[in-house]
């Protein structure tokens, strides 16, 4: 009890003494009272209504969007890329293209996307020059159509300008399910030029071709493209080709030329140059192995076989492929497979040359 009694007197005399302390100090003393109040204040709103502060918001970087590939085209004739869709879908027009001594040199002829070269008759070769991104302003001499070339032309979906034909060839190209410009119906696309004798002398230009197409609505064509691939696989050495026809007049040679990687043709011993652009040269040749007959109309024409199967060689980048041939019908475009086995080979890109050499007449091909 005397412990009790000694604590609470000590604590009355110590809040006597903060009495009198705060009467003597009053303006020190409120000054005290204000700061522990607000201190107070501070710390019960810090506790109980304030908002704490927000976290940095982490986001996870959006990933860049890629744009989107441009779309490349490529010429369903050569397998090259062009521009748009547009060049893929013009019209493509054949042109049969004289090749006696008496037409020599052409024109035009260099120009052309593909070319298909066969015996017209009597062992003279003669030319289907198909064209789609070239267009030249001169072209010819212009000749007769054959079956044959029909057979080869028609998986193009091609005008086929021609001044007249055997009987066969102009009963098939006038049935009304090919684009026929023949020169007898539309001589006004044509003329006789004055430095060559007739029939050596019929020229055309697209200018003319072009203005007789739209005439007749053949403004868009949808060619079958044969495959194409962007790298030659590695084959046979290939710098000089001979290509055997039917006489030395017809037939041609093919040297390599490392640094345009294509091939320059010549025929009957010297360069086979057009008139206007010089020596001619193609990116691929391909030799088509094939029977040939007399069989056809008058007995007298040559009747090569364009459907089935036969051997073929390839030549591009100087180097050569031993192919096989394959065209189920004259609508449908020809494809190739590898002889050595089975598999399908596509032709590399650029302006190809097809010969078609007789198998059973003296036909040959040659490389080193």
């Amino acid at each position: 009890m005397e412990a009790k009694k000694s604590i609470a007197s000590s604590i009355k005399s110590a809040w006597q003494k903060i009495i009198i302390w705060v009467r003597n100090h009053k303006v020190l003393a409120a000054s005290i009272l204000l700061v522990i109040i607000l201190s107070i204040s501070t710390l019960i709103y810090a506790l109980f209504f304030s908002t704490p502060p927000e976290q940095p918001r982490t986001s996870t970087p959006k990933a860049k969007k890629q744009p989107t590939p441009k779309p490349k085209y490529y010429s369903p004739l050569t397998g090259v890329e062009v521009s748009d869709e547009a060049a893929t879908k013009a019209n493509v027009t054949a042109i049969m293209i004289e090749n006696s001594p008496d037409a020599r040199p052409q024109s035009g002829l260099k120009q052309a996307d593909v070319v298909y070269e066969a015996i017209a008759e009597g062992g003279i070769t003669r030319f289907a020059a198909l064209y789609q991104q070239n267009r030249p302003e001169l072209v010819g001499p212009v000749r007769s159509l054959r079956m044959y070339y029909i057979d080869w032309i028609a998986p193009y979906d091609a005008s086929v300008a021609h001044v007249g034909g055997s009987l066969f060839s102009l009963q098939e190209i006038r049935n009304g399910t090919h684009k026929d410009i023949d020169q007898f119906h539309n001589p006004d696309a044509y003329w006789r030029a004055s430095d060559r004798y007739a029939p050596h002398n019929v020229y055309t230009s697209f200018g003319h071709l072009d203005a007789l197409n739209t005439a007749r609505g053949y403004t868009e064509s949808a060619p079958q493209p044969i495959a194409r691939q962007d790298t030659m696989p590695a084959g046979g050495t290939a710098n000089a080709i001979q290509v055997s026809m039917s006489s030395p007049t017809f037939d041609s040679a093919w040297n390599y030329d490392t640094a345009s990687a294509s091939y320059h043709r010549l025929q009957g011993g010297a360069p086979h140059v057009d008139r206007e652009h010089g020596q001619i040269t193609a990116k691929v040749v391909v030799i088509l192995k094939t029977q040939m007959d007399k069989v056809m109309e008058d007995g007298l024409r040559e009747n090569y076989h364009t459907a089935g199967t036969g051997d073929a060689v390839v030549f591009a980048d100087g180097m050569a492929h031993e192919v096989t041939w394959h065209k189920e019908n004259m609508r449908t475009q020809m494809f190739f497979t590898n002889k050595s086995n089975g598999q399908a080979f596509e032709l590399p890109r650029g302006n190809t040359w097809f010969s078609v050499v007789p198998a059973n007449g003296g036909g040959d091909v040659t490389w080193q």
